[in-house]
């Protein structure tokens, strides 16, 4: 009866402790304000989870931000914004947003994961400029409810993967561009996973043509080319990357660090031989790529962003 007894109340702990771990969901724009956007009820949003395990969303028409928040006894105060990858095509929602969440919170770190509008003709005008948008309005309402959520705005960082990390990428070099341009949306640091960071000749051509067409200008493509657009308020930037990648060419990362280097912004860069692409954890038995979230723990905790403040 006791064994019972204990077993009713382990699980009844366990569901309510899942209970008050499910993150709140918070739209990024009012119903019916939402910028660009086309009404068009022949598209609706997509939720997959594949043969791997992976969650994966696409068609997206109500871009939203999932708070993830650490335990309060172990909170630091600081947070990140956590933008997956996908090709621009789709969002790999769960190993790139979800599961990295739960890593930064963890390490009492509060993580918000993006739920982005995917560029699209049929639902968007001006579809170059709504990714972007919508991470500048995440940032913003972070720090508009900084409070709420327990979080210092000035340690409000960014995250993304392959084309999420373009978006990291663009976030920390156009937030001051644009009809939304606002220092409430620069994030103060960046942790750039396999990122497509130029869309020149070493481009994810993918990423590019859903972004700004099959046809773009020169001047699209040298300002979506973030090497181009470093400067010197451009955030630290830590940097992960294969060199054996087949989707991004490793040079995204080293040309971007070069870029940060050039501008005399903290940078530092991890280059493994080998590891491929769009791993996020799931890097057991993949030599020693393996030691890339211990590496930007320890990024993390040089940079003060583990310790309570």
């Amino acid at each position: 009866m006791n064994f019972t007894l204990t077993l009713l109340s382990a699980t009844l702990l366990l569901a309510t402790s899942a209970m008050a771990q499910k993150p709140e969901t918070v739209d990024l724009w009012p119903k019916n304000q939402i910028p660009n956007a086309i009404p068009n009820e022949a598209v609706q949003e997509k939720s997959e989870l594949g043969k791997d395990g992976i969650l994966r969303i696409s068609d997206v028409k109500v871009p939203t931000i999932a708070a993830f928040l650490p335990p309060k006894d172990k909170a630091t105060g600081a947070a990140i914004l956590v933008i997956p990858g996908g090709g621009y095509s789709l969002l790999a929602y769960g190993h790139e947003g979800e599961e990295m969440a739960k890593w930064f919170n963890e390490r009492g770190m509060a993580a918000f994961v993006l739920k982005h509008r995917l560029p699209d003709d049929r639902t968007q005008t001006n579809k170059h400029e709504v990714p972007l948008a919508d991470a500048m309005q995440a940032m913003k309402l972070i720090r508009q409810h900084a409070t709420k959520w327990n979080v210092n705005t000035d340690r409000l960082g960014v995250i993304g993967f392959s084309a999420g990390g373009h978006l990291a990428s663009t976030l920390s070099t156009h937030y001051h561009r644009g009809t939304t341009a606002s220092e409430d949306a620069k994030p103060n640091f960046a942790i750039l996973m396999y990122p497509v960071v130029t869309f020149g000749a070493k481009a994810h051509g993918g990423s590019r043509e859903k972004l700004i067409g099959k046809t773009p200008s020169q001047e699209q493509i040298a300002y979506y080319s973030n090497e181009l657009q470093v400067n010197g308020k451009t955030p630290p930037t830590f940097l992960v990357h294969a060199q054996d990648d087949k989707g991004v060419p490793v040079e995204n990362s080293i040309d971007y660090y070069l870029a940060l280097t050039k501008a005399n912004v903290p940078a530092e860069m991890h280059i493994y031989p080998k590891g491929g692409h769009g791993y996020a954890l799931r890097v057991q038995g993949k030599g020693s790529i393996e030691n890339w979230p211990a590496a930007c723990e320890g990024w993390l905790k040089s940079m003060g962003l583990l310790e309570k403040k």
